[in-house]
């Protein structure tokens, strides 16, 4: 599953893809994607952690293809500027959630936002009334991005990693 917004494509990693990022095969990793790597993605977290946990996700529940991490290009020229994606599919972890990481040399440009945006509308699209974020408090530049979406504050909660975040979340619109 893609995600076309106007400056990214947001491209499914599939499993296939996820056991060489696991596996710390980058180069065979940069000739799949068609675009090299930044020198520090993946870093060893992101590794056995993120990346290990979406592939036994993705293994488990193949049919909800979409729900799962996606890498962000820039459509012209072709450049890897992040992941991003959800949680996992809303009815396993108990609600669709987004995350999204833009690398350091490509903050600052509105991707994060961008690509944020077009999680939440697929999202929308795809059967879900409400999506979910969950922010550091000390993370200024993630918390206006989701503020700038109309995210509202919904909660808090301690994270086994990040410690206390904040949870926010955006309604779909009503129908008119």
């Amino acid at each position: 599953m893609e995600i076309i917004t106007e400056r990214l494509r947001l491209e499914e990693v599939t499993p296939d893809l996820a056991r060489l990022l696991i596996t710390d095969r980058l180069d065979r990793v940069e000739e799949l994607i068609g675009a090299p790597l930044p020198a520090d993605f993946p870093t060893p977290e992101e590794r056995v952690g993120h990346y290990t946990r979406h592939l036994q996700l993705m293994q488990a529940h193949p049919e909800r293809k979409g729900w799962f991490t996606k890498l962000a290009f820039t459509k012209e020229p072709r450049r890897l500027i992040g992941h991003v994606g959800y949680h996992g599919p809303p009815e396993v972890i108990g609600r669709a959630e987004i995350g999204y990481t833009i690398f350091a040399a490509d903050r600052g440009r509105g991707f994060a936002k961008e690509a944020a945006r077009g999680l939440v509308q697929w999202a929308l699209e795809n059967g879900v009334g409400e999506v979910y974020a969950s922010v550091r408090p000390d993370n200024a530049p993630s918390l206006a991005v989701i503020r700038a979406l109309g995210f509202e504050q919904v909660g808090e909660q301690i994270d086994e990693v990040d410690g206390l975040e904040l949870v926010f979340a955006v309604k779909a619109a009503p129908p008119s």
